[in-house]
C-alpha cells in the first residue's frame, strides 16, 4: 500500500482516523458511527495524557533495560563478549530543505543521536559507522556523516546506506564491521528505540552494547499529568511505534 504510510497507521494516528471514520458512519447509523468516534476519540484523550505517555515510555525502555546485562550504566567491558571496537549511530529523521542551494540535513532525533555519539568518541576514540539509507537524494548516512564531520568535527570511518529499517540497519552494519574485523560495536539511539535494535543486533548475531541518548527528566505526579498535551501526543506515538513495531519484527525476522 503505497499510497498510505506505515507511520499513519500507529496509534495515536490511528485513533484519529477511526474518529473521523465514526463521524461518517454516524451520518447513516447514528448510534454505531458515534460510539466508534467516542471510543477513538478517548483513546486520543489517553494517549495525550502525561501520565499515559510517560507509562508507555517506560513500557518500551524496559524491554531492553531490565535485562541487568543490557544496563547502560554498566561499563562496556563487564558485558561479557561485547567490548566494543566502533561506534554505530542509527538514523532517525530527516530535515528536507526547500531552499535552493541548501542541502537537506538530519531531523531533531537523528541529531540528538548524533550528538550523544560524539560525545562517546570523545570519551572512547572508538571509530564511527553512520547507518541510514533514503528513499531520495542523498542517504541518511552520507547527512549524518557531514554533520558529524562539520558540526561536531568527528570523523566518520563507514557509511551504510542501504538499510530501510532498524532491522536493516543492524544486519548491513554488521556486515560492514565483521568485515573490517570489529566483532562487537556500542550502539547509539533513543532510549525508547533501544529494545528494538538490540532485538535486531541479536536477530543478526552481532554483540552490541546500548548507549541511549540523555532523557528529559520527568515532571513529578500532579494534576497537569491528566490533562492532553501534545508533547504527551508525541511521546505516546514514538512509544506505541518501538511497541508495535517491535512485535512485527519477532514475527517478520524471528525465524532467521
Amino acid at each position: 500500500m503505497a499510497w498510505i504510510s506505515y507511520s499513519s497507521l500507529i496509534p495515536p494516528n490511528l485513533f484519529i482516523l477511526l474518529a473521523m471514520i465514526g463521524v461518517l458512519i454516524a451520518w447513516r447509523r447514528k448510534p454505531f458511527g458515534l460510539a466508534v468516534a467516542t471510543a477513538a476519540i478517548g483513546l486520543v484523550y489517553l494517549a495525550a495524557m502525561p501520565v499515559t505517555a510517560g507509562l508507555l515510555i517506560r513500557s518500551a525502555e524496559a524491554i531492553a533495560f531490565d535485562e541487568p546485562t543490557l544496563r547502560s550504566d554498566k561499563p562496556p567491558e563487564a558485558i561479557p563478549g561485547a567490548i566494543p571496537g566502533a561506534i554505530v549511530v542509527l538514523s532517525a529523521d530527516a530535515r528536507h530543505s526547500d531552499t535552493p542551494g541548501v542541502p537537506d540535513t538530519v531531523g531533531q532525533l537523528t541529531l540528538e543521536r548524533l550528538a550523544e555519539a560524539a560525545r562517546q568518541w570523545r570519551r572512547l576514540g572508538l571509530p564511527m559507522l553512520v547507518s541510514g539509507g533514503g528513499p531520495r537524494g542523498a542517504s541518511l548516512a552520507a547527512r549524518m556523516s557531514r554533520v558529524l564531520q562539520e558540526d561536531f568535527r568527528v570523523p566518520v570511518q563507514w557509511r551504510e546506506e542501504r538499510s530501510r529499517n532498524t532491522f536493516e540497519n543492524a544486519l548491513y552494519s554488521a556486515e560492514i564491521l565483521r568485515g573490517a574485523g570489529i566483532h562487537a560495536a556500542l550502539v547509539v539511539a533513543h532510549p525508547w528505540d533501544i529494545a528494538r535494535a538490540l532485538w535486531s543486533f541479536r536477530a543478526v548475531g552481532y554483540p552490541v552494547v546500548p548507549s541511549p541518548t540523555l532523557e528529559d527528566g520527568r515532571p513529578p505526579l500532579s494534576i497537569a499529568a491528566f490533562l492532553p498535551q501534545v508533547p504527551a501526543l508525541l511521546e505516546s506515538y514514538y512509544a506505541l511505534h518501538e511497541l508495535i513495531g517491535l512485535a512485527w519484527y519477532r514475527v517478520r525476522y524471528g525465524h532467521r
